[in-house]
Parts: C-alpha cells; sequence; structure tokens
C-alpha cells in the first residue's frame, strides 16, 4: 500500500512538472557554489550584526539544489511533518479498496504543487526537520540555482549582489528560529496543534462545499486566508490558523526588513530586486494564479506587505527597537486581525502610550 500519501508517486509527478530550465547546466552555475557558500557566511555576520540575535545553531550551511533536489527535500520535510496525519488517516481508511486509490491520488496533487512552486522558489530555509531525527539535511539554507540563474540573465541583475540579496532573507528566517530561543519550539507546536485537530473524516469535504457555496453567495473568495485547508478548518483551527499567520506575516515583513537594512550599501541594486519579484509574484494569471489560491501562496505574498505595512507603523510609534516586543515571547505576538490593524497591537502591549508622548 501507498499509505495516505503515494509520495514516490509525489516525487514523480513534480520531478516532471517542474522540468528543466536552460541554465541548469550552464557554465555560470559553476560559480554558484562558490558563491553561496561564501554570501551565506556573510549574510549571517550582516544579519546577526543588525538583529542583535546569535544563532545557538553555529555556521549557516548552504547548499545549492536543482528543482528535483528541492523538491526531494520538500517531499521529506512534508513526510515527516505530516507523518502524525496520514497515520490516523491510515488507520481509519485501512486497507479498503479505496485506499490505494485515495493515496495516489493525494500524491498527485501534493507532485503538482509541489512541481509547479520548484519553478518559482529562489531560496529556502528548511526548519522543519525534526530534532529526534538528526541528519545532513538539518539547518540547510536552500538556493534553487536554476531559477536564480534564470531571473539574472533574464533581468541583467549583478549576480553577486542578487545572490547576497537572497542569502540575506534566507538566513534573516534562519536566525529568527535559531537565534530567537522560544520560537522554534512555538512555531511547531502550532504546527503540530493544527494537524492533531484534524479530523479524517470525509464528512468535511461536504462541508467545505458549503461554505464555498456561501462565499460564492457572499461575493468573498472562500481561498483568501490561506488556501484550501481554511475550507476544512473548523472554529478552533482557524484560531490557531489566525495565530500562524500573523507569526508568519511577521516573520516575512521582517524578513524584508532586515534584508535591506542589513544589506546596506552592499547591495545598490535592491530595490530593482524587489521590484522585480513583487512583480513577478503578482502577474501569475490564469491556471498558475488559481493554483496560487489553492495552496494558498496568495495569502503568503500578503503576508510580505501586511507585515512590512505592520512593521512600519510600529516603528513610527516606538521606534526602529520597538518591534523587539513581538520577539520576546508568544504572548507579545500580534495576531492576524493585529497585523492588519497595528494600532490594536501597539495598545495591547502598551506601546500605544509610548508613542504618543
Amino acid at each position: 500500500m501507498a499509505g495516505a500519501v503515494d509520495w514516490a508517486l509525489a516525487q514523480r509527478v513534480a520531478v516532471r512538472i517542474a522540468g528543466s530550465d536552460p541554465f541548469a547546466d550552464s557554465y555560470h552555475a559553476a560559480s554558484l557554489d562558490r558563491d553561496f557558500t561564501e554570501l551565506t557566511e556573510q549574510a549571517q555576520t550582516l544579519v546577526e550584526g543588525y538583529t542583535g540575535w546569535r544563532s545557538d545553531a553555529g555556521d549557516a550551511r548552504a547548499r545549492v539544489a536543482s528543482r528535483s533536489d528541492w523538491i526531494a527535500a520538500n517531499i521529506a520535510s512534508f513526510q515527516r511533518m505530516l507523518r502524525p496525519l496520514t497515520d490516523r488517516f491510515e488507520e481509519q481508511t485501512g486497507a479498503g479498496l479505496l485506499a490505494p486509490i485515495a493515496g495516489r491520488i493525494a500524491g498527485a496533487e501534493m507532485g503538482a504543487i509541489l512541481g509547479w512552486m520548484s519553478t518559482r522558489v529562489l531560496g529556502q530555509y528548511d526548519m522543519l526537520v525534526l530534532d529526534d531525527e538528526p541528519s545532513d539535511d538539518q539547518d540547510v539554507v536552500y538556493y534553487v540555482g536554476p531559477n536564480i540563474l534564470g531571473l539574472e540573465k533574464r533581468f541583467g541583475f549583478p549576480p553577486r549582489e542578487f545572490r547576497l540579496w537572497i542569502a540575506l532573507h534566507e538566513v534573516t528566517h534562519r536566525t529568527q528560529f535559531t537565534g530567537v530561543p522560544w520560537l522554534r519550539p512555538y512555531f511547531l507546536s502550532q504546527v503540530n496543534q493544527m494537524l492533531g485537530m484534524v479530523d479524517p473524516d470525509p464528512a468535511q469535504l461536504f462541508r467545505a462545499i458549503g461554505r464555498v457555496a456561501e462565499a460564492l453567495r457572499t461575493r468573498t473568495s472562500p481561498l483568501a486566508d490561506g488556501g484550501v485547508v481554511t475550507l476544512f478548518a473548523n472554529a478552533e483551527q482557524r484560531a490557531t490558523m489566525d495565530r500562524m499567520g500573523g507569526l508568519m506575516s511577521l516573520l516575512e515583513g521582517h524578513g524584508d526588513v532586515t534584508m535591506d537594512r542589513a544589506g546596506g550599501d552592499r547591495i545598490p541594486s535592491a530595490e530593482r530586486f524587489g521590484q522585480v519579484l513583487r512583480s513577478r509574484r503578482q502577474q501569475a494569471g490564469g491556471a498558475a494564479r488559481l493554483l496560487q489560491k489553492v495552496v494558498g501562496l496568495e495569502a503568503k505574498m500578503a503576508q510580505y506587505e501586511q507585515g512590512e505595512r505592520f512593521i512600519e507603523r510600529v516603528e513610527q510609534a516606538g521606534g526602529e527597537r520597538a518591534l523587539d516586543v513581538a520577539f520576546s515571547g508568544a504572548e507579545f505576538l500580534p495576531s492576524l486581525v493585529e497585523i492588519r490593524h497595528p494600532d490594536a497591537w501597539l495598545e495591547r502591549v502598551g506601546l500605544a502610550a509610548a508613542g504618543a508622548r
């Protein structure tokens, strides 16, 4: 039996959809490993200098990956992360005739999503590897070489500048999770809580269809806040998703702000890089735009903008270091509502009065 998800099929489908990039075998690729090893180290020094946080995991490790490498790493990560959920699905469905079919459908869907995403992603810090499963893949900053080369050549980006710019963003995420002691355990606890609340009940499909119908009736998007998973969430799950949405908006906004400030005058083209990538996020149309909605990527794109606006308002009220309050403990994290309404967070944590003085 393939199980709740046929992971082998997922990988085959993803690799097929990912295809190959004309720059994958380019002579330009030879410089990627050397550059990202050096620039990741430089980025860690810059980010830690700006934030004042020190990684408890030591030096960051860079790994330049092909699209298929990135797919394999993410499938391994998803297998670990989703194991409690897939185990429960397998217990419920047992060895029925439909179980293998369901596993193959799930594998094909997972593969289609990962295959498409592998053509878009530039870098990724994978912090979902479990501590009790040590491996050489733990605590790695990935860079998808063909996609980076493609953008450099298409837009004439200065390679060293662009690569440092990408490294700064991904290393900022690593520093968030390895330099703020409580953050990674909290994040993983929220993920586990979310998965633990999922009921492997086919009846949820019918409830989700009902939510789609209601959303269409009221002319709202049923996928706006996090993709198709939101359709299957009950009230408790949505509360957890709200906390996660607030956290991810904070982290993405902080990542963008930090990469710009930590890089300083080392990246003269930073503004142009940002404009091109923002345009790239918004230009997807047709089936690609629908896929972004389904998997929650549009919600992720909003996280960048909402997080940056939140940080701008917090700094306006309390200065550049006021954001440190949000990283001082889980109870100070902004919810998704507070991300969208920063004054509510400022009031809750006592910064509104400070900003008024």
